[in-house]
C-alpha cells in the first residue's frame, strides 16, 4: 500500500479538532480553519475528508456546547439545582462523545483511512 504525502494534514486537523475540545478552544479552531483553508483544494480524499470532518464536527461542537447549555440554563432557572445538575450531566455526556469521536477520527486518520461523524459529520467531502 502506498503511502498518502498528504496524510499529515489529515492527522493535524483531527488533533486540532481534539484540541480545540480539551486544551486550547478557540486558537485550535482558528488554526484548523487556516489549515482548512490552506489544502481546501488539495488532491489527497484523504485531506479533504478530515479536513472537512474536523471542521464540520467543531461548528457542531460548538452549537451543541454553548447553545444547548445556555437554553437548559435559560429554560430551567439559574437558581434551581435540577437546572445544574441537568447542564453538568448534558456538558459531561455530549463533550465525552464528542472527544470519543475525535480519537476515532484521529486513529482513522493515523491510519490513512476516511472517517465520517456519526451523526454530526458530512457524507460528502
Amino acid at each position: 500500500m502506498e503511502e498518502d504525502p498528504h496524510a499529515p494534514v489529515a492527522v493535524q486537523a483531527e488533533a486540532l479538532f481534539l484540541l480545540n475540545l480539551l486544551v486550547l478552544p478557540g486558537l485550535s479552531f482558528a488554526v484548523l480553519l487556516w489549515l482548512a483553508y490552506r489544502h481546501r483544494r488539495s488532491p489527497s480524499p484523504l485531506a479533504r475528508c478530515h479536513l472537512k470532518q474536523a471542521v464540520i464536527a467543531s461548528l457542531w461542537a460548538g452549537a451543541l456546547l454553548t447553545a444547548v447549555a445556555a437554553l437548559i440554563l435559560v429554560l430551567g432557572g439559574l437558581h434551581k439545582p435540577a437546572t445544574w445538575v441537568v447542564l453538568i450531566l448534558y456538558f459531561t455526556c455530549c463533550h465525552a462523545a464528542l472527544v470519543l469521536f475525535g480519537i476515532v477520527g484521529l486513529s482513522r486518520a493515523m491510519a490513512e483511512k476516511t472517517y465520517v461523524y456519526p451523526l454530526i459529520g458530512s457524507r460528502q467531502w
